[in-house]
């Protein structure tokens, strides 16, 4: 339905009053330490992976966590009877088998409707046999599935050195951090306790089927190359030496055991986490082991519990949450606001990573520590867009209070801009991680196995420059503008890596380009603004469904307005100087209108990326912050003095 603007409606009080209601409820959402967090949901995978899990290692059964966790899986099936990667999405065979598998293990009659529905969707496009790499893994360690089904990686790999055009040092930090354990269980081969003796041979229809590569890019010599190796390493795999094949086994080990990162985990992040339980199970660490206790203890860290469902996150985001959040409150102003954002710089300020020189360092030894990463503690692995957010936000309340984050704020600038890749751009968390071929692996069907540069990131580390006064012209800046140009796409948006997708990734380029300087007349903040007013919806608002991924991309896919993709382009639209459009108006309209009585805005559809075409992601707190943020700007452009956004984001 579309929003109507009235003659005499007073856009500016609206924003106001909307302003005050979200910062309350944002306030009300706090942590007693000052940060905040919220939920992080991904798809069915996680929780189905997490009841998996527990009967891989024979753990007593939980029947109300397992009871819970059917509840939420069978209340996210989707029409089609399987299972999406997002909300409202396509059936996805990998995540669908998964569900299906984890019900069966829960106790849900096969026979039951939704089971048997499930069941037929899957046989339907291939079965069991048309599954993603990390499924055919998971069936593997059931026994309900064949290991020839899943490429080979061997434990080898880990003894490479560095120059070898296949090296862990060469993916990015998630792989690495999935695969190293997982080169002990693909050597090893254990089977699962599986105490209930549940398989699933019923999804499979005895057609055997290759991994279908979700990569962009790939290069058909590339692929018979890896795939005729991959050959060649299953035939020779039985006759690795002995010796050696401990000493790889040892190498997996000792990097997992100095990244295993207390009880945030392996890489902070679920699949590692999980991947990191079973290695040392399989190798024979009892329960009580320190290493896979603490492992084992990350993963239950993940639940969600709620009083009629749980799920499993793939990991929190604490900092990323914090920064953003205190971004907002500082926008909305006001004593008691600006206070909850002090609050929350300082539960940040000494979760600096200063002192562990992580993966990144291979790349850049000379380079000091100096990030933050995304969750509550990741310390080999911080990233560059977290960093910049947080170094924009102690920047404003710095000049806004005083306060003296100046050491924190060069030590992150520092670290920040020695991770600049060669064209200019920069990754999330390593430089120069843009070793494209590998993505050719086998392995590697999930497209995601690199960190190259990306727009959205390029741009956050541009705005941090430009809001701390560095010069346009410097090298630095000239070099990342210059690969900011160059990624534009011909409709006038940019691609956005972390978050869906154009919308996303076109907020994040226009903010940068007016902290650097850039004449917001240039043509391409012209084509980026005429490119968001064209693609509005008629209610006012903005959408992007995440098909806008989708190998064959012709164009952005539209979807219904949410929330958080309506506070982006709203906040792109100000930062090129059109607070006064009409296209400004009409979406600062629909965020009044859609906003709750609890003062915030609800958003169910998914617009944070992981993996494109493999993984997205809920945060449950964007529809918190960004309306909120892009209201209390508009409000304060309209009543202020001038109209240029005068700070980073």
């Amino acid at each position: 339905m579309a929003t109507l603007l009235e003659p005499k409606t007073d856009l500016v009080a609206l924003a106001d009053a909307a302003t005050n209601r979200a910062a309350a409820a944002l306030a009300a959402a706090q942590q007693p330490d000052g940060h905040w967090v919220f939920e992080l949901e991904a798809d069915a995978t996680i929780p189905a992976e997490y009841v998996l899990l527990r009967h891989y290692l024979g753990e007593p059964r939980d029947v109300e966590i397992e009871r819970k966790i059917g509840v939420y899986l069978r209340r996210i099936q989707g029409t089609h009877h399987g299972w999406p990667l997002f909300h409202g999405g396509a059936f996805d065979v990998s995540a669908s088998v998964k569900a299906y598998y984890a019900l069966k293990m829960i106790g849900d009659d096969v026979n039951a409707p939704h089971m048997a529905a499930a069941r037929a969707a899957i046989l339907a496009v291939g079965g069991a046999e048309a599954t993603n790499v990390f499924t055919r893994i998971q069936l593997a360690l059931f026994d309900a599935g064949p290991w020839k089904a899943v490429p080979t990686l061997p434990v080898e790999l880990i003894l490479l050195p560095r120059w070898f055009p296949i090296h862990l040092s060469k993916m990015a930090y998630w792989a690495r951090t999935v695969i190293v354990p997982l080169l002990v269980l693909a050597a090893k081969k254990p089977v699962a306790v599986n105490e209930s003796d549940v398989k699933v041979d019923e999804l499979y229809t005895g057609v055997a089927k290759p991994p279908e590569s979700k990569a962009a890019g790939t290069k058909r010599g590339w692929t018979i190359f890896f795939n005729g190796l991959d050959v060649v390493l299953k035939r020779v795999d039985r006759f690795w030496p002995g010796k050696l094949r401990a000493h790889a086994v040892r190498k997996c080990v000792d990097f997992t055991v100095e990244r295993l990162n207390g009880e945030d985990g392996l890489g902070a992040i679920y699949p590692a986490m999980a991947n990191s339980v079973m290695m040392f199970a399989c190798l024979g660490y009892a329960e009580d082991h320190p290493h896979r206790a603490i492992a084992r203890k990350s993963v239950e860290n993940l639940l969600v519990v709620k009083e009629d469902e749980a799920y499993c996150q793939p990991c929190v985001s604490p900092v990323w949450d914090t920064a953003l959040a205190a971004h907002a409150m500082l926008e909305a102003g006001g004593e008691d606001n600006e206070a909850r954002a002090d609050a929350a710089l300082a539960w940040l300020k000494p979760l600096q990573v200063l002192d562990v020189r992580g993966d990144w360092a291979e790349q850049r030894p000379d380079v000091r520590p100096g990030g933050w990463a995304f969750q509550y503690n990741n310390a080999h692995y911080p990233d560059l867009d977290d960093t910049a957010v947080v170094v924009m936000a102690m920047d404003r309340a710095q000049a806004r209070s005083g306060a003296d984050y100046r050491e924190a704020i060069d030590r992150g600038v520092e670290w920040t801009v020695g991770l600049q890749s060669k064209g200019g751009g920069f990754g999330a968390f390593d430089a120069d991680n843009h070793h494209h071929y590998l993505n050719n692996i086998p392995f590697a069907d999930h497209g995601a196995l690199l960190d190259p540069a990306t727009s959205d990131v390029s741009a956050r580390v541009v705005s941090m420059l430009g809001q701390l006064g560095e010069n346009l012209d410097s090298p630095r800046m000239q070099e990342a503008l210059g690969f900011l140009e160059r990624e534009q796409m011909a409709d006038g948006s940019w691609f956005g890596r972390w978050g869906v997708n154009y919308i996303y990734g076109t907020w994040s380029v226009l903010c940068a380009l007016n902290a650097a300087g850039v004449d917001p007349q240039s043509p391409m903040v012209r084509k980026a603004v005429a490119w968001l007013v064209s693609i509005q919806n008629v209610d006012g608002g903005w959408g992007e469904d995440c098909d806008s991924y989708d190998l064959a991309y012709k164009t952005y896919t539209p979807a219904p307005s949410t929330a958080s993709q309506t506070g982006w382009a709203l906040l792109a639209l100000m930062a090129a100087g059109e607070v006064d459009l009409t296209a400004v108006d009409r979406g600062v309209a629909h965020l009044a209108a859609t906003q709750d009585a609890d003062g915030l805005w609800g958003q169910e559809m998914y617009t944070g990326g992981g993996f494109p075409r493999v993984f997205y992601l809920r945060y449950h707190g964007y529809p918190k912050y960004f309306p909120l943020w892009a209201m209390a700007r508009y409000r304060n452009l309209k009543r202020g003095n001038t109209r240029r956004v005068a700070v980073g984001m």
